[in-house]
Formats: structure tokens, sequence, C-alpha cells
């Protein structure tokens, strides 16, 4: 078998040991950079053939080389080599190989530090668009359950302790709003990825009469980083992505934590498909939530690779290092995990099943139109805080009568307070209740009726 020659190897005495080169080594996982990788490079050879360092025929026999290459990787022929350390040079040794010394020409002008960064960006911008596209899908599908939910009515909790009734379609929507923010970042995110950093070579730049922009404008980049060493050093746009995710997959594990109690046998406003859950090995009777409860899981996973990457990049000297092959790995899974994660929970909140009644029971323990009791206080001439004090005594005797406030009659109301007449019980309603709060952001019926609408048209743009 012939000896491989590493790129640089000319500089050293004696070779790189077996174990160092499966430590150093890349290639097992950046691969899946080989389609950027060339990508990046055809537009890079077109630059050298416009600007006449290379000829046309080098530039020819380079885009023919780099096309078989392609096809090889799609078709899985390839044959990556670990000695040839990552994707890069596993791609330019075996060009080399097919057309020979025009291959050797095509890093002219360029660096592994600033392709691999290019690859990346390149790689990540991709996932960007896919995730934004998920996180749309999953908001798609919530709107669709609000939708037919407007009219269900369900107990708004706050430290788990039902508080106020609120419209489930508008509980729904609070998820869609948190989803909106999440795109939004991503979206953000995606201009300060979308700059390319590819010229500037190792750190300095190069000798060579370049033309970023051209280069640039190939790949579809907005701009072109504007220094040479920042270029090939800088990660914030990893690190900034996986935040994000972050963020996502918080959002998403605190409506599977609500979806699992949810489907609890003391809750029982929902039922998750069989499809996303398993059983018991030991008792046969058991019915559990195993994907809502993997989101939550996955969580410390993706909040794991975060802090790996700023601890990655915490003491780094300006201008690349090797510590920067650490990065990728990180964020191929986090890419991974959210990928997954956005496609399985918009078919599980497709094909979940709501019990109304049940919520809608659930809204009527815990008093929870007492503080409409106090509003109508309130609107008859008391202050709020007289009007708090009389309804914790209604409420104390309501609790020692084991009777709703609805249930009380208007001379046990009247004495705790003379204000209250016979009209009170139209607010002591859950349907009252809700349909009294027809601001913005509000829960009432038609007001969320207006923010779905409003959402969906949105969505449209």
């Amino acid at each position: 078998m012939k000896k491989i020659t590493k790129k640089w190897s000319e500089r050293f005495s004696e070779p790189t040991s077996e174990i160092v080169k499966r430590y150093t080594a890349s290639v097992n996982f950046d691969q899946r950079l080989a389609m950027f990788d060339i990508q990046g490079s055809l537009a890079h050879a077109e630059m050298l053939k416009k600007q006449k360092i290379i000829s046309v025929a080098d530039f020819s026999a380079i885009t023919k080389g780099l096309k078989q290459i392609k096809k090889e990787i799609i078709t899985q022929k390839f044959k990556w080599s670990v000695d040839l350390e990552d994707v890069h040079i596993n791609i330019e040794n075996r060009l080399t190989k097919i057309i020979g010394a025009a291959g050797k020409k095509l890093h002219t002008g360029r660096s592994r530090n600033d392709q691999v960064a290019t690859d990346m960006r390149l790689y990540l911008r991709d996932v960007v668009d896919l995730t934004i596209f998920q996180i749309k899908t999953l908001q798609k599908e919530t709107l669709n359950l609000a939708e037919n939910h407007i009219m269900t009515i369900m107990p708004g909790m706050t430290h788990l302790q039902i508080a106020q009734p609120v419209s489930f379609a508008h509980h729904l929507h609070a998820y869609y709003e948190m989803l909106e923010r999440d795109k939004a970042r991503f979206q953000d995110a995606r201009k300060r990825i979308n700059i390319l950093p590819l010229g500037a070579a190792a750190l300095a730049g190069t000798s060579f009469p370049i033309d970023r922009k051209f280069v640039a404008k190939l790949l579809k980049f907005d701009g072109v980083m504007e220094n040479s060493i920042d270029a090939v050093s800088d990660r914030d746009f990893l690190i900034e992505y996986n935040a994000n995710a972050s963020i996502l997959m918080t959002h998403l594990s605190r409506w599977s934590e609500e979806l699992i109690m949810w489907s609890s046998p003391f809750f029982e406003f929902i039922e998750i498909s069989d499809s996303f859950c398993t059983g018991s090995s030991i008792m046969p009777q058991k019915k559990n939530p195993d994907v809502p409860e993997i989101v939550r899981g996955k969580v410390g996973r993706v909040n794991g690779h975060l802090l790996s990457l700023l601890t990655l990049m915490k003491g780094q000297p300006l201008a690349y290092n090797k510590d920067n092959q650490e990065d990728k790995e990180p964020i191929f899974d986090v890419a991974d995990t959210i990928s997954d994660t956005l496609t399985i929970f918009a078919e599980m909140i497709s094909k979940l099943t709501i019990f109304p009644n049940n919520m809608e029971a659930a809204a009527l323990k815990g008093y929870s139109t007492a503080t409409d009791l106090a509003d109508y206080l309130v609107k008859k001439g008391m202050t709020f805080r007289e009007a708090h004090g009389v309804v914790a005594k209604v409420v104390k005797f309501a609790i020692n009568q084991q009777c709703d406030l609805s249930e009380i009659e208007l001379k046990s109301f009247q004495k705790f307070s003379k204000l209250i007449d016979k009209d009170v019980f139209g607010c002591l309603t859950l349907k009252g209740s809700i349909e009294s709060r027809k601001h913005i952001g509000g829960t009432a019926f038609n007001t969320v009726k207006a923010a779905l609408k409003q959402a969906k048209q949105k969505m449209r743009k």
C-alpha cells in the first residue's frame, strides 16, 4: 500500500503516531461537510480562473473532478481516510488523483482555516433555513389545533394552582408566540452566519489578487468578513445558533411538561397518540408519554453543547487554533436534535385528542372567578385592595360551605358587601369571566379568534 504523505509533512522529521492520528483526525464526523466543501471549492476555483490565477484548462479539470467526487460521495463510493485528517484533505487528495497537477492548484489563495470557516457557514445557513421551516410547520399545527378549541375552557394556572379560566386556544397561542420569537432569533442569526470568511487564508489574507466579493456573490453570501484574523477565528455564529436552539428547546420542554401532566389521570385533559408513547415492561395498564419526556431530557444535551462551545472559545488567543476542531460535533448534534424534535413535535400536536369537558370541569375548581368578583366590586365603587379583602372572606366562606362562588345565595353575598347585587352572577361563570377580557392579548373568545387569524395572516407573508 502506498504511503500517504500529508500536505504539511515535509517540515517534520518523524511520522505522526497512530494514536495521535486518531485523536486529531476529524474526518469521521466532518465528512458531513463534504457537499459544502465542494460548493465552496467550485466558487473559489471560478474566482481563481476569473482573476487569471489559474488557467481555463485547470479550472475545467478542477470542476470536472469535483463533480465526479460529489457523485462518488452521494453514491457512497468515496473512500475516506483517517490518515488524511479531515474532509478537506480527503477531497483534495482524491481530486489530485483524478486530474493530476491541476488538483494541487485549487488551494491557491486559501487555507484550511478560512476553508473550514466557510464550510461551517454554508452548512449552518442550510440548517437555519430548515429550522425556520420546521418552526413554521409546528406553528401551523398549533394554530390548527387552537382554531378548533377557541370555545374550550381550561384553568389558567400560576404556581401550578388554578388561577383564572382561559380559552384553551389562548393557551396554545402562547406557545405560538414563543415559537414566533424563536423563529425571529434564527432569522436574525442567519444575517451574521451569511458573511463570507473565504479569502482570509490562514489569518492575514493572501498575496494573490483574489476577488472575495465575487466568491460571496457566487455562494449567495450577503457580504465578506472585513478582518482576516476575525474571519478565521470567529465562532460566534455557532454559539449564537446553539443559544437560540437552547431557548427553542426550553420552550418545547415547557410544553412537553404540560403535555405530560395533561395526559395523566390526575388531569385527563388530553390523550397523546399511541405512536408517541410506550408501555411498561411490568405494568400492562401503563401508557407512558415517552416523546415529550425525551424532548424534556434532550434540553440538557443541547444546553450542554452550548456550554461546551463557550468553554471551547473562552481561552483562545487569535487567530485559528486546533481547539476549533471541537466545534463541529456539538453543532452537528444540536442541528440533528432540534430537527428531529421539531418534526416529531409537530406530528404529535396534530394527533392530540382533547377532552374539553374535563378541562372545563377543572376550571370550575379552585374559585377561578374570584378576581372577577373583585373587579365587580371595584366597578361598583370599592377600591381594589378593599375588594381583594372582601373576596378573600367570600372564598373562605365558600370553602367552609363546600360550594362554588356561583352557588352562594345573594343574601349571603350581601353579608360581605351591600354593593353586591343580583347582577353579580353573570361575572361568576367561566364564560362570563373569559368574555370580560376583551383587550388585545386577553382571553375573550372573539379576541382569541382575532389573534389566531392575525397569526395565520402573518405566516402567509
